[in-house]
C-alpha cells in the first residue's frame, strides 16, 4: 500500500499524484477542494514521496520540507520573503525540496506577487505546493503557473469510519449521524467531537429553535449567543498561539500581532460554521415538513424537527434557511460588524417564523 491510501477517497487527486511521483514532479502543484476533506494530509503524504523519508515528512522534522501558514487570517510578504530566501539554496540531504503553502488563499497581494516571481522561474530541485481552500482570492497568474490537483467532499461512509476511529466507543446510530451532520468535511467530524464545539452546538441550536418557540425571544440576546461562542473559540486559538510562539524567538510587537491574527481568524471562522449551521437547521425544518426525513443534516435531532416542522412554518423556513445564507455570503465578502449584522438577522428571523406554538 503506497502512502496516498492512507487518506480517504479523493482518487483523481490520487491519481495525479502517484504520476507525480512516478513520472517525475512539476515545480509547482495548487491542492484545492474544501476544508477538511484531506488536502493538508495529501500535500504531506506527497512531500513524504518527493524527499523519501516519511517518518521525519510527518513529524516536521525535515530539513528539506519547508512549511508556511497563516497565523491569524493572512500570510504576509515577509512570510514570503523568507521562503524565498530559503528556496535559493539547495537541498541539505534530499535530491529536492519542498514547500508547503498551506492555506493559500489567505496571502495577501504583497505576499502573491512576491511568489509569482519564483513560481515563474523556480530553482529545479524545486518543488512549492500551494494549499487551498477557495481558488477565488488566488490570482489567475498564480493559478495558471500550478499544476490542479482538485479535493471533493467525502462520502458520508468515509466520515462515518473516520469517526469510529477517532471515537471508537460511540454507538453506530450516533457516528451515522455525526457523519450526516458533517457534511463531508473532517474538520468538521472532528468539531463535532470536541466536548467544548459541541457545547456551544447545543447552545447554537437553543438559538435557532428560540427564534420561533420562545414567546419572549429577543434578537440582541440571540445575537450574543452566537457572539459569545464565537469569542470563546478566539480564546481558544489566542491560548494556543500564545503556546506555540513559546517555541519560537519573535520580537514582542511579531508574537503580538500573531496571538491577535490567530485569535481573529478563528473567530471569524467560528462565526462562519455557526450561521452555517443555523441555516442547515431551517433547511431541516423545510426538509421534516416534506417528509423527507432521510435527507435531513441534524440526524441527531430527528425528534425535535419532526416536532417543530409544522406545515406552518414551511415558507417561513424556507425564507429564514435563505437570509441566514444571504448573512453568511455577506460576511464573506464585506467587512460587517458582526453584532448589527447578527441582530438585524435575528430581527428577520422572527418576522419570518413568528412564535408558532409546536403541535401537541
Amino acid at each position: 500500500m503506497d502512502v496516498f491510501e492512507t487518506f480517504p477517497e479523493q482518487a483523481e487527486a490520487k491519481r495525479l499524484l502517484r504520476a507525480a511521483v512516478a513520472e517525475g514532479p512539476a515545480h509547482a502543484y495548487l491542492f484545492f477542494g474544501p476544508r477538511g476533506v484531506g488536502k493538508r494530509r495529501a500535500a504531506v503524504a506527497f512531500a513524504a514521496e518527493l524527499i523519501g523519508e516519511r517518518s521525519r515528512v510527518e513529524r516536521g522534522a525535515h530539513p528539506d520540507v519547508y512549511a508556511v501558514e497563516p497565523v491569524g487570517d493572512q500570510i504576509r510578504i515577509d512570510d514570503i520573503r523568507v521562503l524565498r530566501r530559503d528556496l535559493h539554496m539547495r537541498p541539505f540531504e534530499a535530491d529536492r525540496r519542498v514547500y508547503l503553502i498551506h492555506s493559500a488563499e489567505t496571502m495577501n497581494e504583497d505576499a502573491a506577487d512576491a511568489l509569482l516571481k519564483d513560481l515563474e522561474e523556480p530553482p529545479p530541485y524545486a518543488v512549492i505546493v500551494l494549499v487551498a481552500d477557495d481558488l477565488g482570492p488566488l490570482p489567475e497568474t498564480i493559478r495558471s503557473r500550478c499544476q490542479l490537483v482538485p479535493f471533493t467532499r467525502l462520502s458520508e461512509r468515509a466520515v462515518r469510519e473516520e469517526i469510529g476511529a477517532r471515537a471508537p466507543g460511540l454507538a453506530p446510530d450516533e457516528a451515522a449521524a455525526l457523519a450526516r451532520l458533517a457534511a463531508g468535511r473532517l474538520d468538521r467530524a472532528a468539531r463535532l467531537l470536541d466536548p467544548e464545539s459541541a457545547r456551544r452546538r447545543e447552545a447554537l441550536l437553543e438559538v435557532a429553535r428560540s427564534v420561533y418557540s420562545d414567546a419572549e425571544f429577543e434578537p440582541g440576546d440571540a445575537a450574543q449567543r452566537i457572539l459569545d461562542g464565537a469569542r470563546e473559540r478566539a480564546a481558544e486559538a489566542k491560548s494556543a498561539a500564545e503556546a506555540e510562539l513559546e517555541t519560537f524567538d519573535l520580537p514582542t510587537r511579531e508574537a503580538e500581532q500573531r496571538v491577535r491574527r490567530a485569535a481573529r481568524g478563528a473567530e471569524r471562522e467560528e462565526l462562519l460554521a455557526s450561521l452555517e449551521e443555523l441555516a442547515s437547521w431551517y433547511r431541516d425544518l423545510v426538509v421534516a415538513a416534506v417528509g423527507a426525513e432521510r435527507a435531513v443534516v441534524h440526524a441527531d435531532r430527528l425528534p425535535v424537527l419532526a416536532e417543530d416542522a409544522t406545515t406552518e412554518r414551511l415558507a417561513g423556513a424556507e425564507r429564514a434557511c435563505e437570509l441566514v445564507r444571504e448573512t453568511w455570503r455577506a460576511f464573506e465578502e464585506f467587512n460587517l460588524s458582526p453584532p448589527l449584522a447578527l441582530e438585524a438577522l435575528f430581527v428577520q428571523l422572527r418576522r419570518e417564523l413568528g412564535a408558532t406554538a409546536a403541535p401537541a
